[in-house]
């Protein structure tokens, strides 16, 4: 029998059970992972109150770093022994183990540990397509990035550095502020107590940033695109505060043009070739030490409601992971 996180409808963090099952050897295409480690993300919150629909009964997770214990027919991307990490589709992470499609498995570099995986696949390619691909940024270019002392906020922090870009990051809290500044943003703005559309606008001398990424949605929408330059790029990747409402498209016209974009990881990774060149980009800066994952909290797979209560609550710095 196998531990693992089931949901039988939507809701609060109350809805997540610890049941018992068994788990089937791994079809056609298929490995089956022992997790080390599982990922916390917010998209899992989305998945769990209903916001991004699921069929019910289901799982949760999208993201660990294990060892495979079997292949199904077929497999050729992995083979038993090897130590894989994971993120995307389908969900199901929060468990001891698991069958995943093999296509989506990527064999980890000797130095990378399966707690250090398990916090940065997700959130590290996230990354890794935002700054490369969803806007081709260059030496020069400042950007503002929102929620900078999260998961995502902190590789991009660093990330960032090493392309020569400028990052203006949003936190809610001084200690959230250091530790963003600690990982490479060279600006901070705390929204508890500056305007952070004012203070865009006075850092970048009136100009506004080249593009803003926004994982908070309706919150901080209208006020980002009032960042931006004129041809900026507003790219919108959460939802963590709700769902952006509807707007006019002539609102991007007034601001000068602007662009925007609603990028997902699936659309990215949609490949195996995507998936290797950015898992490729990820590993070279994570093992050359220029980028550190920094996993601040660690919970076991029995408390992950206790997870999610302090995910939501804004509670989490850093990455968060889970211990089957």
């Amino acid at each position: 029998m196998t531990k693992v996180i089931r949901i039988n409808r939507v809701g609060g963090p109350e809805v997540m059970e610890l049941v018992d099952v068994d788990l089937a050897p791994p079809g056609p295409g298929e490995a089956q992972v022992r997790h080390g480690a599982i990922g916390l993300n917010f998209i899992d919150v989305y998945f769990r109150t209903g916001l991004y629909p699921q069929p019910l009964p289901g799982g949760l997770g999208m993201e660990g770093a294990g060892t495979v214990e079997a292949v199904g027919e077929g497999v050729t991307e992995v083979k038993v022994g090897d130590r894989v990490a994971y993120a995307g589709r389908p969900n199901g992470a929060y468990a001891e183990a698991r069958n995943m499609p093999a296509s989506q498995l990527l064999v980890l570099p000797e130095k990378i540990g399966f707690d250090t995986a398990a916090a940065m696949m997700l959130q590290g390619l996230t990354v890794q397509y935002l700054l490369h691909r969803t806007v081709h940024l260059k030496a020069g270019d400042t950007i503002l990035f929102h929620a900078a002392a999260g998961g995502v906020g902190l590789i991009a922090c660093q990330w960032a550095k090493v392309l020569g870009v400028t990052l203006i990051g949003t936190v809610g809290s001084d200690e959230k502020a250091a530790l963003a500044t600690e990982n490479g943003a060279d600006h901070v703005i705390n929204y508890n107590r500056e305007n952070f559309t004012e203070r865009v606008r006075e850092i970048t001398g009136g100009k506004g940033v080249c593009a803003v990424y926004d994982s908070i949605g309706k919150d901080t929408f209208t006020a980002s695109l009032d960042c931006l330059a004129p041809l900026g790029t507003m790219v919108s990747f959460g939802n963590a505060s709700g769902p952006v409402p509807p707007f006019a498209l002539s609102e991007l016209a007034n601001r000068g043009s602007l662009f925007i974009t609603r990028p997902s990881l699936g659309a990215y990774m949609a490949t195996r070739e995507d998936l290797e060149a950015a898992a490729k980009s990820l590993f070279g800066v994570v093992n050359s030490g220029a980028v550190k994952i920094d996993v601040r909290q660690r919970y076991n797979l029995a408390d992950v409601a206790q997870a999610h209560i302090d995910l939501e609550a804004r509670k989490t710095t850093g990455s968060t992971i889970i211990l089957p």
